[in-house]
This record gives C-alpha cells, sequence and structure tokens, in this order.
C-alpha cells in the first residue's frame, strides 16, 4: 500500500501495532528487526512483539526504544502446515495472540509475513467478517504510469462467486474512495476479453451486478490494460490475483536481471550504464514492490496487513508502517460503516451457460 496516498496517514492518533514475528521464511530474525526500525524511526507508535519472548529477546538485544513491548506467544503456524486447522488447534499461536490483541483494544493493528491463509482464518476467528461482509479480500495497489491501482483479492480466498466478486468491488471502491481519495473510483472486472459476455459463469453474474449497483462500472478489462490504468479498482478471484501480482514481481526482476547483464558486458556496457544510472534508479524505485509494505485484508473488523512471507527486515518495516498508517486512516470502520446497505438482487440465472473463451 503507497503509504504517501493515505489521507488518515497524517493523523497525530497514536497507535499499537502487533506483528507477528514467528510469522515468514526468516521469522524470527527479520520480522523482529523490521519491527525494531520502524519502532526506533515512529516513537509516536508503540510496536508488540508477538512470540516466543526468550527467543524474541534475545534476537532484539538490549538497547531497545521505549515502544517496544513483548507478547509471548507458545505455539506457531508454520508455512508448511494447514491454515485453518492449526489456527483452530494452536490457540496460543502467534497470529491468534495477535488477533486477540486487536479483539480486546490492546492493538489496533495486526502485521504477519506469516502463512496467508493462517492470517485471513485467525482473522475470521477472533475478529469476524464485517456486516454484510461473506468473505474478507485482500487488496494491493499496482504500479502504473499514471499512479496506482487497487487490484483485489490477491489471496485471501479462493473459488469466489459472482456475488463475492460484487462484494470485493464494493469494498475495493469504498478503499479507494475513502482513503486513496479517488473520486468516484472505476471498477472493472478482470477477465478474458473487454466485451461484455466474456468470461465464466461468476463473471456474467458479477457484472449484471455491479451494472445495476451505484458504483461507477465500466466493465471488463484484460491483463494488458493493467499497465494503463484503465480503472482505479480491479476485480478478480484470488488465484487470478495472486497469479498477477507475482508475475509482475517476476517479470521485473527479469527484466532487471537482463539489464544489469547488458550492462556488465564490455566494453560498451559499462560506460552505458553510467549515462543511463540516474533512469535506471528511477525505475527501480517505481517497481520497488518491497516498499509496498504488505496487503490490507478487508472485510474484517480490524485492521490486518498481510505482508510477504519471504519479506526481510526492510519490507516489514514498511509493512509495520503500512499497518500504523491503514489504523489510522479507519480502514474497518469506513467499510462497517458504509458496507451495510442491501446488494442488488441476484438476477436469474441464464437460460444458456455463457461461453467461456474468446
Amino acid at each position: 500500500m503507497d503509504l504517501s496516498a493515505v489521507r488518515g496517514a497524517t493523523s497525530d492518533r497514536r497507535v499499537r501495532v502487533a506483528v507477528d514475528v514467528m510469522g515468514g521464511d526468516h521469522a524470527p530474525e527479520e520480522p523482529v528487526h523490521g519491527a525494531l526500525i520502524h519502532a526506533r524511526a515512529h516513537p509516536e507508535d508503540d510496536i508488540l512483539l508477538v512470540g516466543d519472548e526468550i527467543r524474541v529477546r534475545a534476537i532484539a538485544g538490549l538497547d531497545l526504544p521505549d515502544n517496544i513491548q513483548f507478547v509471548h506467544a507458545s505455539e506457531l503456524v508454520a508455512m508448511d502446515e494447514h491454515a485453518a486447522a492449526n489456527v483452530r488447534s494452536k490457540r496460543d499461536a502467534s497470529i491468534n495472540v495477535a488477533m486477540k490483541l486487536v479483539h480486546s483494544g490492546r492493538a489496533d493493528a495486526v502485521v504477519t509475513a506469516g502463512h496467508t491463509g493462517a492470517g485471513v482464518a485467525a482473522a475470521i476467528l477472533h475478529l469476524h467478517r464485517a456486516p454484510g461482509v461473506d468473505r474478507p479480500a485482500l487488496a494491493v495497489q499496482m504500479v502504473t504510469e499514471s499512479g496506482p491501482f487497487v487490484l483485489l483479492d490477491i489471496g485471501a480466498t479462493t473459488n469466489s462467486t459472482g456475488e463475492q466478486l460484487y462484494q470485493f468491488a464494493e469494498m475495493g471502491a469504498l478503499f479507494a474512495e475513502q482513503v486513496l481519495g479517488v473520486e468516484r473510483p472505476r471498477v472493472a472486472l478482470l477477465s478474458i476479453g473487454e466485451e461484455t459476455g466474456k468470461g465464466d459463469a461468476r463473471i456474467q453474474l458479477a457484472t449484471e451486478l455491479l451494472q445495476a449497483s451505484s458504483l461507477n462500472f465500466i466493465g471488463n478489462v484484460e491483463g494488458k490494460d493493467l499497465v494503463v490504468h484503465m480503472a482505479d479498482v480491479v476485480v478478480c478471484d484470488a488465484v487470478v490475483g495472486n497469479v498477477v501480482i507475482k508475475f509482475f514481481e517476476g517479470l521485473s526482476q527479469f527484466i532487471f536481471g537482463l539489464l544489469r547483464k547488458e550492462f556488465e558486458r564490455k566494453p560498451f556496457g559499462p560506460p552505458a550504464y553510467l549515462l543511463m544510472r540516474p533512469g535506471i534508479r528511477r525505475i527501480r524505485k517505481i517497481f520497488d514492490y518491497e516498499v509496498s509494505g504488505g496487503s490490507p485484508l478487508l472485510g474484517v473488523k480490524g485492521t490486518v496487513i498481510i505482508t510477504h512471507g519471504r519479506a526481510k527486515r526492510r519490507m516489514i518495516s514498511y509493512a509495520v508502517a503500512v499497518g500504523a498508517a491503514a489504523a489510522r486512516a479507519g480502514i474497518p470502520e469506513a467499510i462497517a460503516r458504509t458496507f451495510q446497505r442491501t446488494p442488488p438482487a441476484v438476477p436469474p440465472e441464464p437460460a444458456e451457460s455463457v461461453e467461456a473463451l474468446p
């Protein structure tokens, strides 16, 4: 999430962020150090390190800022474990303890680099869904030359129905409007063709629901349209969204890798790099996905930020900043206030199935 775009981020309200330091591929070392980076730079935020207290204290060291607290959790949900089952059976897992801190009012936000499924399951179990929300959705801001757009769902729940895609559109539009300040955001469905009628049955149902709604629905967009900012909110199923963001990340790394090899090629590569270095740095900054920190889980009654499992301390520090900013912006409260209106009636099923290929 682009912090500069969050309107509520400038609030001076003190917030408390619970960091699940046992979650992620590089836990607990990297989450602990990432949280400390933010704590030292932002004394106005209280940071709660949730995990095995003995291990966490040993990593954190003795020279700690005053805004650091430790909250013990005796268990963890590993990245390779079944999410829902272990969230329910491991009641003292760090992700559960962190969510309970928000539920009880001891924290304002949760940040985790752990198992996405475990984070979503724990949020639903302890914080519950916002009124009127069937499923939560993970939202992310995607880069374009003219500014970011919101893409959701990127991994919260799979096999979404047409009604749930409609709900994602409602939440994404609300996020774009009330948090990012986009007036009447353009909403689109990610599909296999721009024309109405393209896509599977759930795309068709979501299309009819969106056409009957008050949202600024512009129809379908294709994958090629994502880089030109044709819409402010793009809605898709979690599997599609997750593939899209990881393809973007992998493609950017691939392109920069090719550039690096060319600039290392003698005799002309090194001097060419010296000439192009300022522009390369500007482009690299645009594609620096670590700065986004993490993705807000929309649709639960609390601020939850889920970041990459492979995140290291730099990205964790940005994720903590995102959690603090999102808590100040009041994203869950905004959804709860405005998402209780009755959605359009579900249209009848079509007599014939819609062709799914162009």
